[in-house]
C-alpha cells in the first residue's frame, strides 16, 4: 500500500474503526474520536457497519464533523496560529478523525462484503468521501492559506522537532503540487478533473473486483490436477468443471494442467479480466491525469506521481529498471533455452520459435519437476496454515521483540476470520489489532494486501494509539480430508504481507500521517521484500514447515533444492517485473492520448522478444496497480534491490538476533514515513545503499 498525500488522503486499502454499541435492538454510534476508543475486540468488531442505511448515516455525520474541524482551523487569527492548533489539527483531520477512519472502513467493505447492497453503499461512500476530500481538503485554498500563514510566520517562532518540521515541508510541497497556488480558475478545474478521476479510478476498481468469469471444461480437460484438488471444484449441472480466474485456480492449472487447451481458454479469460469496459476507462484516467499534471506545471503524470519520491523523476525511475532489464536478459534467455530443450507433450513453439503465454509457467514448473525433483504440490504438505503462520509469528516475536496472542472471532464479515493481538515482547503494552482474512470468495478483492485503518500513534502523554489493520489473502480452502496447504509461494505471500502490516504496526509516529506504512511509495515495499528473505534460509525453513499428517519439518534434502532453485529464474523473475514497471512508467509519460494494447504489444515485443504475444492479451484492463501506484510499479523492483541491501546486513548478526531486529525497527521500520528514505538506509547501513547483494543474489 502505498503513502497517502498528507493532504488528499486518496483512499487506499485499509480497514477499521467505529465503536457501537447496542442499545434496546440499535446500535448506537459512541460519541468522540473512533481512534482513540479502540480498547478491546468488541470495539475491533463494532467498527464495521451493518447495513447500507448505517453507511450513508455514518458517512453524513462524519462529514458534518471534518467540516466543522476544517472550519475550526481557518478561523484562527493568522496572528495566533501554533502547530498545535493549525498542523497538528490538519494530522489529526487526514489521518486520525472519524471521517478518516471511516473512509476506510468503507473502502474495505466494499473489498470484503458479501452482500451487494453492503459494496455498492459502501462504493457510493467511498466516492462521496473522496470527493469530500478533494473540495474541502486537498483543493481547499483557504486551508492552505491558513497553513501557509503558519509555516512562513510563527513557525520559525516555536521549537519545533525534526518531525514537526519535516511535516511542515511535506504538507506545503503536497498543496503546491495540489495546485494551491494556482488563480482560483484554474484551480477549479484541476478540482473537477480530480474528482472525475477518482470516479474512474474507482469504477476500474470496481469491475476488476466484479469480474467473476470462468471456463468450464470436462474431466479430461484437468490431466496432469491430483484428485483432490479436482474434487475442490465446482461442476455445472451436466458434470463439466467450473475454472475461475482467481488466483489460486489461474496458477494451479498454468503450472499443472497437461491440456495446452485448457491452459490457453484460461489464460485469454485471465487476461481479459474486466475487458472491454476498463480499456476505456483507462484511457480516460491516461488522459485526465496527463491533463492534471500540465495542469499543476509538470510534464507528465509520471512527472507528478514520482517528484515525491525516492526516485524523484521518471527517468531516473526508467533509467533504473531499464539496466535491470539489460542485465538480467542473458540470464532470462538461459533459463527459457533450459526450459524448451525438452518440450512436454502438450507444448509446442510457434512458427517463429517463441513460447506461447500460456505454456510458460507449465514449462517452468515442469523443469523444475524434472531438473530438481521437486513438485511444490508435495512441498505444500509440509506448510499446512495454521501451524506455518504460527512458525511465522515465533519468526516475529523472537526477531522484532514482539507477542502475538491469537484470539477467536465471530461477528465480522465473515466466518472464516481471525484476529491477532500484538503486544509488546513483556506483553505490557498493547500495540495493534490485525485481522486476517485469507481464504476466497465470490467478489472478495481478488489479490492479497495489507490495509492499516487506525495508524500507530505516540501521543504527547506517552501512551499510544493501538493501530488496526487487515491481511486480505486467497490461499487454498481446506478440503474434507485435508487442512489448508499453503503453497510455498502463498507462504511467502503471507510472509510479505504481514510484513506490512508489522511496518504499520511497529511504525508508531507522532504525526499520525507519517504512521507505519505512510510512506513513500518506491519506499513501503523493502520492509515486506527484504522479510521475505528468511524464507531462503535452511533453519528459517526447518522452523516453519510442519507436515500435516506427520508433523515433520521439511528433509534436509528438499531444502537443499528449493535453496538451489533461488536463482533458477531469477532472470525470468527482473525482465517479468521490469515488464510491468515499464507499463506503469508508459502509460503515464507525456501525452494524453494512448492506445494501452499496442503500447503492451510493443513493450511485450521489446522486453520480452522470446514470448509470444497473444492477441487476447489485454491485462492493463485489469492492472489494478495502474490506479493505485500509478507510474509508480517500478518500486517493487526499486524496493527490492534496497531490501537485498539490507538483508545482507542484518544476516552479517543472524536472522532471528534481537539485537540487530532491535536496531532494524529503531531505525527504518519504526520511523515510519517520519523521515526520507534515503537517509533510513543509509543510517542502518552507515554507507550508501547499493546494488551489489541484489545482482549477486539474482546471479546476475
Amino acid at each position: 500500500m502505498n503513502r497517502m498525500s498528507i493532504i488528499s488522503l486518496a483512499i487506499s486499502i485499509t480497514l477499521i474503526s467505529i465503536s457501537l454499541w447496542f442499545y434496546t435492538g440499535k446500535r448506537v454510534m459512541k460519541k468522540g474520536i473512533l481512534s482513540e476508543q479502540i480498547a478491546s475486540i468488541e470495539d475491533v468488531k463494532q467498527l464495521f457497519p451493518q447495513s447500507p442505511q448505517e453507511i450513508k448515516q455514518q458517512l453524513e455525520q462524519y462529514i458534518a464533523e471534518a467540516k466543522k474541524a476544517i472550519e475550526q482551523i481557518i478561523a484562527v487569527p493568522d496572528s495566533e496560529r501554533t502547530f498545535a492548533n493549525t498542523a497538528q489539527a490538519l494530522d489529526h483531520l487526514s489521518a486520525l478523525s472519524n471521517l478518516a477512519v471511516k473512509s476506510h472502513v468503507f473502502s474495505i467493505v466494499e473489498m470484503v462484503s458479501t452482500d451487494e447492497h453492503m459494496r455498492n453503499a459502501a462504493h457510493e461512500a467511498v466516492v462521496q468521501a473522496q470527493e469530500f476530500w478533494v473540495d474541502h481538503v486537498s483543493n481547499n485554498k483557504q486551508l492552505f492559506n491558513a497553513f501557509k500563514a503558519y509555516v512562513e510566520g510563527d513557525a520559525g517562532k516555536e521549537q519545533l522537532n525534526q518531525e514537526q518540521q519535516y511535516y511542515l515541508k511535506e504538507v506545503m510541497d503536497d498543496f503546491i503540487r495540489a495546485g494551491l497556488d494556482l488563480p482560483d480558475e484554474q484551480l477549479q478545474h484541476v478540482k473537477a478533473l480530480k474528482k472525475e478521476l477518482s470516479k474512474l479510478v474507482l469504477e476500474f476498481d470496481k469491475n476488476i473486483a466484479a469480474d467473476t468469469s470462468s471456463i468450464t471444461v470436462e474431466r479430461n480437460g484437468l490431466k496432469g490436477l491430483d484428485e483432490a484438488y479436482i474434487n475442490t471444484l465446482k461442476q455445472t449441472d451436466d458434470g463439466a468443471y467450473i475454472l475461475g480466474v482467481d488466483y489460486p485456480t489461474y496458477f494451479r492449472i498454468m503450472d499443472h494442467c497437461m491440456i495446452e487447451d485448457t491452459r490457453k481458454r484460461l489464460y485469454e479469460a485471465f487476461s481479459n479480466r474486466a475487458y472491454p469496459a476498463n480499456e476505456q476507462l483507462l484511457k480516460e484516467i491516461i488522459s485526465k491525469r496527463d491533463e492534471l499534471a500540465k495542469k499543476l506545471g509538470f510534464a507528465s503524470y509520471a512527472a507528478l506521481d514520482l517528484a515525491d519520491q525516492m526516485a524523484q523523476k521518471p527517468t531516473r525511475a526508467q533509467e533504473f529498471v531499464e539496466d535491470l532489464i539489460a542485465r538480467s536478459k542473458k540470464k532470462a534467455q538461459q533459463e527459457l533455452d533450459n526450459w524448451t530443450a525438452e518440450l512436454p507433450e502438450s507444448v509446442s513453439l510457434t512458427r517463429d520459435k517463441k513460447i506461447k503465454p500460456w505454456d510458460v509457467r507449465f514449462l517452468e514448473t515442469n523443469y523444475k519437476k524434472k531438473n530438481f525433483d521437486l513438485d511444490e504440490r508435495t512441498i505444500a504438505q509440509y506448510f499446512p496454515m495454521e501451524k506455518t503462520i504460527e512458525g511465522l509469528l515465533d519468526i516475529y516475536r523472537q526477531f522484532l521483540g514482539v507477542e502475538f496472542e491469537e484470539v477467536p472471532v465471530l461477528g465480522f464479515w465473515h466466518k472464516d476470520l481471525k484476529l491477532v493481538k500484538v503486544y509488546t515482547a513483556d506483553k505490557s503494552q498493547m500495540l495493534g489489532y490485525l485481522i486476517l482474512d485469507l481464504f476466497p470468495r465470490p467478489h472478495k478483492y481478488s489479490h492479497a494486501c495489507h490495509a492499516d485503518i487506525i495508524p500507530a500513534v505516540n501521543k504527547s502523554d506517552g501512551s499510544r494509539i493501538p493501530t488496526v489493520s487487515v491481511v486480505l489473502a486467497n490461499f487454498p480452502k481446506p478440503t474434507d480430508d485435508k487442512p489448508a496447504l499453503l503453497m510455498r509461494g502463498d507462504v511467502q505471500t503471507f510472509f510479505h504481507e504481514f510484513g506490512h502490516a508489522l511496518h504499520a504496526i511497529l511504525g508508531a509516529t507522532q504525526m499520525a500521517s507519517f504512521s507505519g506504512t505512510r510512506v513513500k511509495s518506491d519506499f513501503v515495499e523493502l520492509p515486506s521484500q527484504m522479510l521475505e528473505e528468511w524464507l531462503w534460509d535452511k533453519d528459517i525453513l526447518k522452523k516453519v514447515s510442519s507436515h500435516y499428517q506427520t508433523g515433520e519439518s521439511l528433509p534436509d534434502e528438499l531444502i537443499d533444492k528449493i535453496i538451489a532453485l533461488k536463482k533458477f529464474d531469477s532472470g525470468n523473475f527482473v525482465q517479468g517485473q521490469g515488464l510491468y514497471s515499464m507499463i506503469s512508467l508508459n502509460y503515464f509519460k507525456e501525452g494524453a492520448e494512448k492506445d494501452p494494447y499496442q503500447l503492451l504489444q510493443s513493450l511485450v515485443k521489446q522486453i520480452r522478444p522470446a514470448i509470444a504475444f497473444s492477441p487476447e492479451n489485454h491485462m492493463y484492463a485489469s492492472f489494478g496497480h495502474l490506479t493505485g501506484y500509478g507510474a509508480k510499479y517500478y518500486g517493487y523492483l526499486w524496493s527490492k534491490v534496497f531490501a537485498l541491501d539490507l538483508f545482507a546486513e542484518i544476516k552479517k548478526y543472524g536472522l532471528l538476533n534481537p539485537t540487530i531486529g532491535k536496531k532494524y525497527v529503531r531505525e527504518v521500520i519504526g520511523k515510519g514515513g517520519s523521515q526520507d528514505p534515503n537517509e533510513l538506509l543509509k543510517s542502518f547501513l552507515g554507507r550508501e545503499p547499493n546494488q551489489k547483494a541484489f545482482l549477486a543474489d539474482m546471479g546476475l
